[in-house]
């Protein structure tokens, strides 16, 4: 397949933007060991620790442990009971549940909750809610498992998660307990995504990361209680945008907004956060970006050898497991909360082994082979004292593992000789060791790009393998370009020229599409007096393009995240062009910061393409041979230039409340009908 039907799909990336991003998420979610802030000091602790408690809540209430749950209620959000409609749905939920249990002490207790608990609140719930209790009465009449009986929804195991997700939207919104901003812009990219290509009637080249990602059920919405506060008339617009954003009806988005008292924002945030999660999938795709960024150390500190005891005696098989999930004592003040156990979690492991990352005809043997050659690249990024291998840090992983878990892991540990052990430890860390060489050399091209040393990189690398620039040649113009910008910046002309007409102008006669970007390159003689500051050069986009692409001739193939970044990031500009106007919740989600590319001093086309011309036969992950978001004859520049026409906010709205439409298809009607709402309106329903 060709470079263009990739380019056609994914957008530039602000990679800088989303490090930070990621990082963020890392230290908010307590994935990494930072010395400089930890879950109990750090600014977003009071936010770390009630995630945790609304996770124990969930987790409780899909257990049926009704009466820990409101334990935990009383003791932390008391005033989440003080709504009489959650209070009776829980205690409607805890009859249920000792009725399930079925011994004739639990029935009996089945019984006191029907006195003295569940009685009580159905007289003042909602208005529905006695009429919901004498028909649960039912449920000592008719058995759990008879399908036919009158009950069947109330004895349904479904009632437990619906309630549990329920709980967590309220909570959420009550505690404040948003998740980091990383994971919500996700959630929202690939829901834009999702509804981009189903509209479009294309099919998505990241179906299988994205259906893993983002799972289909949602949380059920907290709804306001009526007749607590009076809510003024909200404005049509924020009620579409949100409607639209998160896919809701437009009574949804009033009763969201309702929710939210009138707060946009935070109506966002309490849609985008009920969107589910698979964050075992979320944290191996992060743990994998932070690897391949140089963020954490390459190593694999949570495999399978990594608190492995070497077992001496047989006691220590019986020594007493740690808890690694939240007790019903559950203290926000850091004296009772999960405790780290010497494994981290599974999910955490590194995606792939040594042999894995590999292309087809290389393995792991040809680390040794670069090494060897790239030995000044790597003492030209140690001599100039970076430090960077020394900023990384340790990769914690989420600690969800149940003692069971533990148990049952360590159980098998024991088992095994000391001289098996350490025969594993031995054959993993050889692997581990073989793939930490191959990422410290793509991460110094990485680093010394990003420092601007253009001459350095481009003589390391041909040291390394004189081949590579023959096949990606638009990656030596961009560093040769911006060797001949510092020049000239330092007032050498005569050594700016030596470069231009070495390198910069025979690979413009290669390739004429460089010719263009040669020109303006060479404006910079006109203008001595001119300095071109450190940071309007185009090191970190340039860098990361260059890690992509010497990573790939080490067999290291660029993280999954970069390709759902790339194609989602797409497909926002698709989808708000379509919309034809500018994402409201972009800025709130720091997705505006993603696609801040500098591209001023090189061309559009060089920008956009730089990752993928690296490798002109590989498509970044962001199409496939059938899979495709081709510019048709519905693109977004013919459809603008023909409803100039329906520039009237108030008629597009007017479309869009009476006829339950989206913005595009309000537009295209009002441009049939000459921007006249009414007119549209009576056509449709004539």
């Amino acid at each position: 397949m060709d470079s263009s039907s990739s380019s056609s799909s994914s957008s530039p990336v602000n990679w800088e933007a989303l490090d930070s991003l990621v990082i963020e998420f890392a230290k908010s979610e307590n994935l990494i060991e930072d010395d400089t802030s930890s879950p109990t000091s750090s600014p977003s602790s009071s936010s770390y620790q009630y995630r945790l408690l609304i996770l124990q809540i969930r987790r409780l209430l899909q257990s049926g442990c009704i009466d820990d749950v409101i334990h935990l209620l009383r003791h932390h959000a008391p005033s989440v009971l003080d709504d009489h409609r959650l209070l009776f749905r829980l205690q409607k939920q805890k009859f249920i549940e000792l009725l399930r249990k079925g011994s004739e002490e639990d029935r009996n207790a089945a019984i006191d909750c029907l006195r003295t608990a569940l009685a009580p609140s159905a007289l003042d719930a909602y208005p529905e809610a006695y009429e919901e209790f004498k028909h649960v009465l039912l449920a000592f009449i008719y058995d759990k498992d008879d399908q036919t009986s009158p009950v069947v929804n109330e004895w349904s195991e479904r009632r437990l998660f619906e309630l549990a997700g329920l709980m967590t939207s309220v909570l959420r919104a009550h505690l404040h307990a948003y998740d980091p901003l990383f994971s919500m812009a996700i959630r929202y990219l690939i829901s834009i995504h999702k509804g981009f290509c189903l509209r479009q009637r294309i099919s998505s080249p990241i179906t299988d990361l994205t259906e893993r990602l983002l799972l289909e059920e949602r949380d059920l919405p907290a709804t306001p209680q009526e007749g607590l506060f009076e809510v003024p008339p909200f404005d049509e617009v924020d009620i579409q945008a949100l409607a639209h954003a998160v896919e809701l009806t437009r009574q949804g988005a009033v009763d969201s907004l309702k929710f939210a008292k009138g707060d946009l924002f935070q109506a966002f945030q309490n849609e985008v956060c009920r969107m589910r999660l698979d964050f075992t999938t979320l944290d191996e795709l992060v743990h994998e970006y932070c690897v391949y960024r140089g963020i954490v150390n390459s190593g694999a500190p949570n495999s399978s050898f990594q608190g492995m005891e070497v077992v001496h005696e047989p006691s220590e098989s019986n020594q007493t497991e740690p808890e690694s999930t939240v007790s019903t004592d559950f203290s926000l003040d850091g004296s009772s909360k999960l405790v780290d156990t010497d494994m981290d979690s599974p999910d955490a492991e590194e995606r792939y082994p040594c042999g894995s990352t590999m292309s087809s005809h290389e393995d792991c043997s040809t680390s040794g082979v670069y090494r060897h050659k790239a030995s000044k690249l790597l003492q030209r990024n140690h001599v100039r004292g970076t430090g960077e291998r020394n900023k990384r840090k340790r990769w914690r992983g989420r600690d969800d593992s149940s003692p069971q878990d533990l148990k049952a892991t360590k159980l098998v540990n024991v088992s095994m000789s000391e001289e098996q052990q350490v025969s594993e430890v031995s054959s993993v860390v050889d692997a581990i060791g073989n793939k930490e060489d191959t990422y410290e050399i793509m991460l110094a091209v990485k680093e010394l790009a990003s420092k601007g040393m253009a001459a350095e990189v481009v003589e390391g690398i041909n040291d390394m393998d004189p081949t590579f620039f023959e096949q990606n040649h638009i990656l030596l113009f961009q560093l040769k370009r911006i060797e001949f910008l510092k020049l000239v910046n330092c007032g050498d002309h005569s050594r700016a020229l030596k470069v231009a007409c070495s390198h910069l102008g025979p690979l413009a006669t290669r390739d004429p599409a460089l010719l263009k970007p040669l020109k303006e390159t060479l404006f910079a003689l006109l203008t001595p007096n001119e300095k071109f500051a450190g940071e309007s050069l185009p090191f970190h986009a340039l860098s990361t393009s260059l890690q992509v692409a010497i990573g790939r001739r080490l067999g290291i193939e660029e993280p999954q995240l970069m390709k759902i970044m790339r194609t989602t990031l797409h497909t926002h500009n698709e989808w708000f062009k379509l919309q034809m106007c500018k994402d409201r919740f972009e800025g709130l989600l720091k997705i505006d910061l993603l696609k801040e590319v500098n591209s001023s001093l090189l061309a559009d086309n060089l920008s956009k393409s730089s990752g993928d011309i690296s490798n002109p036969t590989s498509s970044q992950g962001t199409a496939t041979s059938n899979s495709r978001m081709p510019e048709d004859g519905n693109s977004p520049a013919q459809v603008s230039s023909t409803v100039d026409v329906a520039s009237d906010e108030t008629a597009i709205l007017k479309v869009m409340e009476f006829l339950a439409l989206p913005r595009a298809d309000a537009i295209h009607l009002l441009a049939q009908y000459n921007g006249d709402a009414e007119t549209v309106i009576q056509q449709i329903f004539a």
